[in-house]
Parts: structure tokens; C-alpha cells; sequence
């Protein structure tokens, strides 16, 4: 009976996403994701994986059971298929391999039922927890090369792989050469990095890791940021853009710099005006602008909304003092161009305001060129406490929420209009989903957008003023009023930088009207979505290639397409969206892949050279007019200039290319045995398992012994080997631990390795007495506040 009830469940959400996927502006909810959606991200054409941090999820996986807190989510039929894993991925980073895979670096320890200590601790460290079968996860390094058919899983075992620091909520950006660099981050956890007395503000008495790294390892120690000092508290998931130059844009606190990664040298650039903090726990919305020829392809980053609360009330590590849910967002917006090419002086440029105060609100670039800002809420920051430095836990108006008053309605940004008429909402309905610590949203292939998530709670709870939420919606923007969308063939399996132009043919039933028209108001535009978490997208970048065009007397219009820009500083390796826009309207995204798709010095080429426009009196569209229309009133991305150019493109910093030589051991891809199509975009896996389960890599640190193999987790392991394998504990360094006689743990090879020092855990510290399974039950819930539904 109950299967029954879920299968009919999944068919009316799965029919209403259906009936109702045409209605511009609109939220529907489509199906349940069985962990909430912390993170998030597109692995290809058919499929989004979710993680969650680990928690009491009722959906079991495993052997023995335990909670799941991973999934593959099927972006057709909305149903989520649950994936094991080890390591705790609470408040992790992402980002994307050149080749399509991705790693999600860094988070927590173990922890078992209500956030509290688990069953494994050795040596001060939160090891192992047998109830909810999780590992320390905070020096984790988890890999996946996504695929259609159902059957990858994710690479999750730190003996092998790891960082050489902890880090939990660190900054991450991806490099020219397609690795990443990760910055900073908590050592254990907190609400923010700092304590009261703030005397160490470099380590805050090791809570703090003030350090930055590379994957893969580039040799050496970690080296010490000095900004993690300077924004010492608020600098969890710095705000970081690669610029063209080569240099790092780093936002954090109310400071901003340009980070020369290479020499560790870092130039001030003026603090963030008006008081307002956009990192976690403020957490205001951050972008990248368009990179369009009309712009050069000069980057601005806007960011919207986070606090203005007084630095005092962000308070320590263990919680606020203020009361931050009655505390207004901000809805202040600023521009920032860090590299001109004019020689203007770099300042934050006032913007217009959003529409209203928002934190945890999170920039979603749309196709046709405009910016959705979704999710969060109107007072308050992200994170969770059993109190604050005002009121105790029995007095919490919202459970554990820091946040109050969720914004439901959208809002939608166009950066090309005068300032004064960038926001509107018109149009746009509202969510009755409360979206607010610990929910994402992401830009699915349709080009409707995916939003999930929500949790502002310790651990599961259903019973909170705000619970752990697992519905998920799809929001379709305005131009899906438009129900005939561009049918583009012809669009590559691979991008370069630079390089020979490709055609795109365009039917004449994909618009209507006169071929002229649609032609001049057609563009080609890459997006990556991102890797997202927290309000954030990791890596997303909206590119509009250059291009000309020929309309055939038929209607036919073949696009005539430049590559990329000659230099990987403006869109790194790896993974985009491929649209065609034609009138605001895009066609569904093809997965396409930027660059050689391995972890090298990337070829570039000389700029493109695009043929003249060719025009056509007699062409017109076939399409029904009533079918073709936008209705989103932004009138979508348009063609700079007349269209009937020779198209010349002019390349952004050229003279500054600045691509990253790394070691020869990494001259291949991270993946090394796994390809990625050229023409199809897809990866496969050599079957030919390797000997040497790690071939160039210490066992601990990671660094290079000078093989010339790369590691290639994901093919030399059967998938009882992609988690730490189980065996009876027998070492010595353990006869202290919380291990019960006879358990059984996963035996990893660091395990004698770890730091000595005692762990420090505010969230654990913090937790009454008798706090369980069901944690959350003795909250009171005659506030006045009644759970949203």
C-alpha cells in the first residue's frame, strides 16, 4: 500500500511539473529529493547530484543501514535514487574537473544523532559513528564522473585522497589549467571564524586554517593567506572570480584584494561600502555579469543583499549575540569591475537596490542573458544555534533558524538596463517553500531552474518551525510564455580557446517573423552552472560568444560562431551549456566541454575570424507568432551593433594570458584513464583496472613521488573500494577510543596518522542532555511562529 501511495505521489508530481512546465513564472513542485539539498550540481544532460551534510535522513543505504545523505536526482521523471558515501560533506566545496567530473572538497567530522560526539573519537578527533556510518570528512576529497546510465558512485575514501589541511566552508577557485586552488576555512565548525576576544586573529587558536592549497597538489606546505587574517570571523566560502590577468578577485568581511596565487602577493582593492557583509553567515548573493562582446568581456561582479548587523553581533564561534531573525537583510546592491580596461580607478559602483532585503539569496544566470535572485529570507543570516547571546533555547522564536521571514517571490535582474529599472518581479510567482539555510537552487538543461533544499537545523527535523525540507520545485522563467523554443544543430562536442569558427543551422521553425530579425537577435551563449551550496554557485560564468550569420531565402539561419576567447583566465576547462537564443527565447542546453578536458597548460589559438553577415528579403520563420513570444519584458540578449559585421572578435587581455605550468605528473587528466568524447561530451572508463591502487601519491600527504601516473580513483576500484573498507580494529593507538568490543571500522591508513590535538566543536558543545534520534521534538512550538506549508 505505501508503495502504492509513493508511485502515485511521484506520477501527480511528475504530471504536474508536466501540465504545468509552459507557465512562465511559476514554482512547481515536481518530487521529493529523500536528502535535503544542501549542494548541488548538473553532472550532464539527464541527471543533478545532491549531497546533504549527514544527518538522520529516514531514507536508508548501506550495509549495515545507515542514513543517506547523497543522491542522483533524474532530471526528467524528478525521482532521486540514493548513492553512498563516507565522509561527512557537511558545508563542503565544489568545483568542476576540465574532463566533466567533479570533487567536492573539505567539511565536518563524524557526528551521530543530534550533532552530538560520535561513537569513534581517537585521539581527540570525531572519527567514526557507527549509527550513522559516517567518517571525518574534513580533509575529504570526493570524486564522480557523472553518468546516464545509473551506475557511478562516488570516490570517498581519505587514506587515499585527502587535502592537507581541514577545511570546512572554504573558498574555492577553479585555475587556468584546470586545477583548483582552496582557501582557508574552519578547522572544526562555528557560526563564524573567530572567537570574543579576538587575540589570534590569523588561527584563532587553531579554529582558524589561514592557508590555501592546491588540487592536485603542487608540492610544499600549504602557505598562509594573510587576508584570512585581515577578515579574520567572516571569511567562511571567500567570494572568489579567476579575473583575466590571471589574478584572483577575493571577496571577504568588508575587504577585497586581487590575489596573485602564483607569488602569494596580494593588492588591496576598497572595502565593500555601506557595512554589508556578503560571505556566509551574511551571505549575500554574488556574480559574474555577463562576458559579452559589447562588454569586451571585462569582468564586473555584482553583489546583493547579506547584513549590515553590527560586527559585535555576529558574536564567536559558538553562536551570535544578537538576535539576528529580527535583524533586516540588506537589499543594497554593488558593482565592481577589478581589472578595467579604460584605465578607470577600480571602485564599488552604487547599484539599485533589490526589491527588498534578502539574505541567503542566490544569483541564478538565465540564458538570455538576465540574472534570477532566489531563495533566502528577508531578516537574519544563515546558520543555525540552540540560543544566541539574547535568547536562550527554550525562547528560540524559529527553532534553530537564524533567518526569519522567507522570500518567497523571485526577482529578476537585467544588467543592461538604466539603473533604476534592473529589478522587477513582475510576472513571477511565489514559492510556498520556505528556502532558507542549507537550500540551492541551479540552472537545469531546459533552462528552468532547479531549486531545493532547506534545513536550518542541527540534525532532521520535521517538527521545526522551519524542518529539513525535501521537496523539490522547478521554477520556469518568463520566457518559457514561448512554446516553441530554437532547434539548433551543428553545435560542437568540445570548445577552444581560440581557434577556427564552427556553424550552427537554425530552422526556420524555430521563430517567426523576418529571417533578418530573428537572425540579428539570435546569439550563442555558454553557461556553467556551478557547483551550488549556500546561496553560492562555485564556478558559474555566462559567456556570449561572437558571431555573424547567413539567412538562406528558405528562413534557414546558420550562425556563424566564434570560439572562445584566446586566453582560459575568462572561462576555465571543462564543463558548459551550450544556447541558442533567438529573441530571449533559448533552446535547451547541449553539454559541450571547454578546453583539451585534462588538467594541463591549455592550447590556445589565434582569435576567430567570422565571414560577413548575409541577410535575405524573403526569409521568414514558420512558426506560429503566438508560440515564439518572450513575455518576460527584458527583451531578452540582444546582438551588439547591427549583426552584419565581419565579426572580428577582440580578445580580452591577450597580452596577459597567464596559463599555470604544473608538474608532469599532472600533465593528464585528474582522471587519467577517463576520457570524455569529443564529439558527445561523455565520459567512459578504461576497463583495464591499474595494479598500483595509487600510483604517484604518498599515502598521507598526497604529494607527487615522481611517477609519471596521475591517481585515477575512479578506475582502479571496484565499488566495495570507493569507501574505506571494513576490518576488525586491531591497532593499539585505538585501545582509548569509544569503540565498542568487537565493532568493525573502516581501517584507513592515516588512521595513526591524525593530529593529537582536542577537537573543538561549538555545535557539539551546545547540545542539552538526552538529544537523540528525533532530535527536535522538545522544541516548543507555541511561539506564535507555525510551521510553513
Amino acid at each position: 500500500m505505501h508503495s502504492l501511495v509513493g508511485a502515485l505521489c511521484v506520477a501527480i508530481s511528475f504530471f504536474a511539473a508536466f501540465s504545468l512546465a509552459q507557465t512562465p513564472g511559476s514554482f512547481v513542485v515536481v518530487g521529493e529529493t529523500q536528502a535535503s539539498a544542501m549542494m548541488m550540481f548538473v553532472g550532464n544532460e539527464e541527471k543533478v547530484y545532491i549531497l546533504d551534510k549527514v544527518e538522520g535522513n529516514p531514507t536508508q543505504i548501506g550495509n549495515p543501514a545507515h542514513p543517506v545523505w547523497a543522491v542522483e536526482w533524474d532530471i526528467a521523471s524528478s525521482t532521486a535514487t540514493p548513492m553512498d558515501m563516507s565522509t561527512n560533506s557537511f558545508c563542503a566545496a565544489g568545483m568542476h574537473f576540465p574532463n566533466g567530473s567533479y570533487a567536492v572538497y573539505g567539511g565536518n567530522s563524524a557526528v551521530t544523532t543530534g550533532g552530538n560526539t560520535p561513537s569513534v573519537v581517537v585521539n581527540g578527533e570525531n572519527f567514526f559513528d557507527a549509527t550513522y556510518q559516517d567518517f571525518d570528512g574534513s580533509r575529504g576529497i570526493r570524486i564522480i564522473d557523472p553518468c546516464t546510465d545509473g551506475k557511478c558512485t562516488w570516490f570517498d575514501n581519505s587514506s587515499l585522497i585527502a587535502m592537507n589541511k581541514k577545511r570546512w566552508y572554504p573558498g574555492i577557485e577553479s585555475l587556468p589549467d584546470g586545477s583548483v586552488v582552496l582557501i582557508g576555512g574552519f578547522v572544526n565548525g562555528g557560526y563564524i571564524n573567530k572567537n570574543t576576544l579576538n587575540s589570534d586573529p590569523l588561527t584563532s587558536g587553531g579554529a582558524a586554517e589561514p592557508t590555501f592549497e592546491f588540487y592536485p597538489p603542487q608540492g610544499g606546505d600549504p602557505q598562509v593567506m594573510d587576508f584570512m587574517g585581515k577578515t579574520s570571523g567572516l571569511n567562511a566560502y571567500a567570494h572568489t572570480f579567476l579575473m583575466p590577468s590571471g589574478k584572483i578577485f577575493v571577496q571577504a568581511n568588508l575587504s577585497t584584494m586581487l590575489w596573485d596565487y602564483t607569488k602569494n602577493q596580494e593588492s588591496d582593492l576598497p572595502d565593500m561600502p555601506n557595512n554589508v557583509v556578503r560571505v556566509y553567515p551574511a551571505s549575500g548573493g554574488a556574480a559574474m555579469l555577463p562576458l559579452t562582446p559589447a562588454n569586451n568581456y571585462t569582468p564586473t561582479i555584482l553583489f546583493c543583499g547579506g547584513s549590515d548587523m553590527p560586527a559585535e553581533g555576529y558574536g564567536n564561534y559558538s553562536n551570535p549575540l544578537y538576535d539576528t531573525f529580527s535583524i533586516p537583510a540588506s537589499k543594497d546592491c554593488q558593482r565592481i569591475t577589478p581589472e578595467p580596461t579604460d584605465g578607470s580607478q577600480v571602485l564599488y559602483v552604487q547599484d539599485e537596490d533589490m526589491l527588498e532585503g534578502r539574505t541567503m539569496g542566490q544569483f541564478i544566470m538565465l540564458p538570455d542573458g538576465t540574472l534570477l535572485m532566489i531563495n533566502g529570507a528577508q531578516n537574519g543570516t544563515a546558520g543555525y544555534a540552540t540560543n544566541t547571546g539574547m535568547t536562550p533555547q527554550a525562547l528560540m522564536p524559529f527553532t534553530m533558524s537564524l533567518a526569519s521571514d522567507p522570500a518567497f517571490t523571485p526577482a529578476i535582474y537585467n544588467p543592461n538596463n538604466p539603473k533604476g529599472q534592473r529589478w522587477s518581479n513582475a510576472g513571477l510567482q511565489s514559492s510556498t517553500i520556505p528556502r532558507l539555510y542549507h537550500s540551492s537552487a541551479l540552472l537545469l538543461p531546459d533552462a528552468s531552474v532547479l531549486v531545493a533544499g532547506s534545513n536550518p537545523n542541527i540534525d532532521y527535523n520535521p517538527r521545526a518551525v522551519f524542518p529539513t525540507e525535501y521537496r523539490a520545485e522547478r521554477f520556469y522563467p518568463p520566457y518559457f510564455k514561448a512554446t516553441v523554443r530554437p532547434k539548433p544543430t551543428g553545435i560542437p562536442g568540445t570548445l577552444t580557446y581560440g581557434g577556427s569558427p564552427f556553424d550552427v543551422t537554425i530552422p526556420s521553425t524555430s521563430y517567426s517573423g523576418a529571417g533578418n530579425d530573428a537572425a540579428t537577435n539570435t546569439t550563442f551563449v555558454i553557461i556553467r552552472p556551478g557547483w551550488t551550496t549556500h546561496g553560492m554557485n562555485m564556478g558559474q560564468r555566462f559567456m556570449q560568444l561572437n558571431n555573424t550569420f547567413t539567412v538562406a531565402d528558405d528562413g534557414t539561419i546558420t550562425l556563424h560562431v566564434s570560439q572562445l576567447p584566446p586566453t582560459p583566465n575568462l572561462i576555465t576547462p571543462g564543463p558548459v551549456f551550450a544556447y541558442v537564443v533567438v529573441h530571449g527565447i533559448p533552446s535547451n542546453g547541449t553539454m559541450v566541454i571547454v578546453g583539451n578536458g585534462q588538467i594541463s597548460a591549455q592550447s590556445v589559438f589565434d582569435a576567430s575570424v567570422l565571414p560577413p553577415s548575409v541577410l535575405s528579403a524573403k526569409a521568414t520563420g514558420s512558426a506560429d507568432p503566438s508560440t515564439t513570444t518572450n513575455g518576460s519584458g527584458s527583451g531578452g540578449t540582444k546582438k551588439p551593433g547591427s549583426g552584419i559585421s565581419t565579426g572580428v572578435i577582440v580578445a580580452a587581455a591577450v597580452g596577459s594570458v597567464a596559463l599555470i605550468a604544473i608538474a608532469a605528473v599532472f600533465a593528464s587528466t585528474i582522471m587519467g584513464g577517463i576520457h570524455r568524447s569529443t564529439s558527445m561530451g561523455r565520459g567512459y572508463r578504461d576497463a583495464k583496472p591499474l595494479e598500483d591502487p595509487a600510483p604517484g601519491f604518498n599515502d598521507y600527504n598526497r604529494e607527487s613521488t615522481g611517477s609519471g601516473d596521475a591517481f585515477i580513483p575512479l578506475q582502479q576500484y571496484s565499488q566495495a573500494d570507493l569507501h574505506a573498507p571494513s576490518g576488525h580494529v586491531s591497532s593499539p593507538s585505538m585501545a582509548n577510543s569509544n569503540l565498542p568490543a568487537g565493532a568493525q571500522l573502516a581501517s584507513y591508513s592515516d588512521y595513526e596518522q591524525m593530529n593529537a590535538s582536542q577537537e573543538f566543536n561549538p555545535y557539539e558543545q551546545q547540545q542539552p542532555a538526552g538529544r537523540g534520534q528525533g532530535y527536535g521534538q522538545g522544541y516548543r512550538q507555541d511561539q506564535g511562529h507555525p510551521r510553513y506549508v
